[in-house]
């Protein structure tokens, strides 16, 4: 069982150590100089590993909103691994405990209760959800691969560095045109990349509760974004999404790009995934759409705060 957010928090230290000298990395990266190479590098590998946690860790792992072979699911696994964010059990284990007790006492990290850090990114280095909720993983557990790859989550991450550092040292030799290096590479496009990508997940779990609009009714924070969406391949749609979890596809309208989606879609077509799920007919209704849509943006004032950390 998921322990609620109590009022006694502690870090994890090693995770803490970690988390902050990958940061410290990130700004380390300028002290590298700067090529067109490395940047593109850093963007290139900030979206592919946002997808890797939008269309894997979240939309398969977490909700199963698709299905895909044997294969390609451990290569989910092994791609969302390299962002650094732990396995893809832990991810989809606790992610599943979110939605259950959404911006209850219970959820792990709503920003309703708990304020922007908490759900930012202090659960993250909270010492509370070190472990695996195996409790909501038993469709998951019966694949050693993917039970091997959340327990030793590290090597993912560490395959990406050491293969960035590798093809930038051989850049530096075989095309001295383009200006990088091993080092360089290293840090703009693993330091400073899961810096970004960091903050760009994490905004789904403190903004997407607070900034935006809400379509539907959902009991919850949860509210529509389309910058939110823009950063992070279409999870900004969060309020179709906590509406119709089991929904692929998180852009229900036309104007509401899903980046995730496309990528997903275009995979099915080649036959690497398939049984794409999409919002019900109802979720176009008018008749369903909240007429209280709340405000753009909403924090919960010091003094809420101070009542619930109390309860």
């Amino acid at each position: 069982m998921n322990p609620s957010p109590s009022s006694q928090q502690h870090n994890d230290r090693n995770g803490t150590v970690v988390f902050v000298l990958v940061h410290l990395a990130g700004l380390a990266a300028l002290a590298t100089g700067f090529s067109w190479f490395a940047l593109a590098a850093c963007l290139f590998l900030y979206y592919l590993r946002m997808f890797f946690i939008t269309g894997g860790y979240h939309r398969y792992f977490a909700h199963r909103t698709y299905k895909t072979s044997r294969w390609f699911q451990a290569v989910l696994a092994f791609g969302g691994g390299m962002s650094a964010q732990k396995g893809a059990l832990w991810w989809g284990g606790h992610h599943r405990s979110h939605h259950k007790y959404s911006d209850t006492q219970r959820d792990i990290h709503s920003a309703k209760l708990k304020g922007f850090y908490w759900s930012h990114v202090g659960w993250v280095l909270s010492d509370q959800y070190l472990e695996t909720p195996w409790e909501n993983l038993k469709d998951w557990a019966q694949y050693p691969e993917l039970v091997f790859l959340n327990k030793e989550h590290w090597i993912p991450p560490v395959f990406l560095a050491v293969s960035l550092f590798g093809l930038g040292s051989y850049l530096a030799v075989a095309a001295p045109g383009l200006h990088t290096n091993g080092p360089q590479l290293l840090f703009w496009g693993f330091f400073l990349s899961t810096t970004f990508l960091y903050h760009g997940t994490f905004f789904i779990n403190s903004l997407s509760h607070v900034f935006g609009r809400q379509r539907y009714d959902t009991n919850d924070e949860s509210r529509n974004s389309f910058s939110l969406s823009v950063l992070t391949l279409g999870e900004g749609w969060h309020n179709n999404h906590h509406k119709y979890p089991f929904s692929e596809r998180q852009g229900f309208f036309w104007w509401e790009m899903d980046i995730t989606h496309y990528l997903l879609k275009a995979l099915s077509w080649v036959g690497l995934v398939w049984d794409l799920q999409s919002p019900p007919a109802r979720a176009y209704n008018k008749a369903n759409f909240t007429k209280h849509p709340g405000p753009i943006l909403r924090w919960p004032d010091k003094r809420q705060l101070r009542m619930r950390n109390s309860e």
